[in-house]
């Protein structure tokens, strides 16, 4: 398989600050990754520093003063990744509730919800179902603070809220579930797209209660509890204005097909 993947971000920076881009996709075996990646600050070309977080999730960071900043990115994906493993801490980890997550406020709900009998793939695609089923994808309709309570009483949201309640529910009815932001050849509207692993079988499965873009081909940037900790973009410090961002992501040949009622992974 072989898929090309780029961003293209630019940004005014009114104050001096700090800037943490999560953009590059995440290095993993039984994949070759070829790629170029400029940050260019007044006409001027300047290097980030780049660390590696939890997960391979590759994190560049940007000390910037006010100015007009234009970020690139482009990738060319070869292969497919294995799927990666789960740890004991894994578990643990995501099936605590998080920031946009909060997991301990569904135990009552997915009671009568859910059979919590069901073997966990079989409910793993049952939550997702439900998901899917009983949201609207409208733009616009939730804020970048929005939790996964207020995306159930909303009942609209973008992948972001799909994916917060879908963990929320997982990690409720005892599933660990964490968030994965992705680039997603054949998504519509395209954009970074944000989809959910969880834990079956100690391998990590992914759906996506949006079916936007075949799971098959999807491709990992950032991996964490939710999007508190997989956002393209963090400011901290100053005033800035994003004025533009590009997505393009594309895979060689045909798009694959995906009923989204099977189990898969990230590769």
């Amino acid at each position: 398989m072989k898929r090309t993947v780029a961003a293209l971000l630019d940004i005014e920076i009114d104050e001096a600050t700090n800037l943490e881009f999560k953009i590059a996709v995440t290095r993993a075996p039984g994949v070759e990754l070829l790629e170029t990646m400029s940050f260019v600050h007044d006409g001027n070309p300047i290097e980030p520093r780049e660390i590696i977080a939890e997960h391979g999730t590759r994190i560049h960071l940007l000390d910037c003063a006010p100015g007009k900043l234009i970020v690139s990115y482009d990738a060319t994906v070869i292969g497919r990744a294995e799927p990666s493993s789960v740890g004991d801490y894994d578990v643990s980890k995501y099936l605590r509730p998080s920031r946009y997550a909060e997991a301990d406020k569904f135990f009552g709900f997915v009671a009568g919800q859910f059979d919590l009998a069901t073997p966990p793939a079989e409910l793993l695609l049952e939550v997702t179902r439900w998901v899917s089923t009983h949201l609207s994808y409208v733009p616009g309709t939730s804020r970048g603070t929005d939790s996964a309570v207020d995306t159930l009483l909303a009942g609209a949201g973008v992948c972001r809220d799909y994916s917060h309640l879908t963990i929320s529910l997982l990690r409720a009815v005892g599933i660990p579930a964490r968030l994965v932001a992705v680039y997603a050849p054949g998504c519509d509207p395209m954009d970074f797209h944000a989809v959910v692993e969880a834990s079956i079988d100690n391998v990590w499965r992914v759906v996506d209660a949006t079916q936007l873009a075949p799971r098959s081909n999807l491709v990992r940037i950032s991996t964490g509890r939710d999007a508190a900790d997989t956002a393209f973009l963090d400011n901290h410090g100053g005033s800035i204005t994003l004025h533009a961002s590009e997505v393009r992501a594309v895979v060689e040949g045909v798009l694959d097909n995906d009923d989204y009622a099977t189990l898969t992974s990230i590769g």
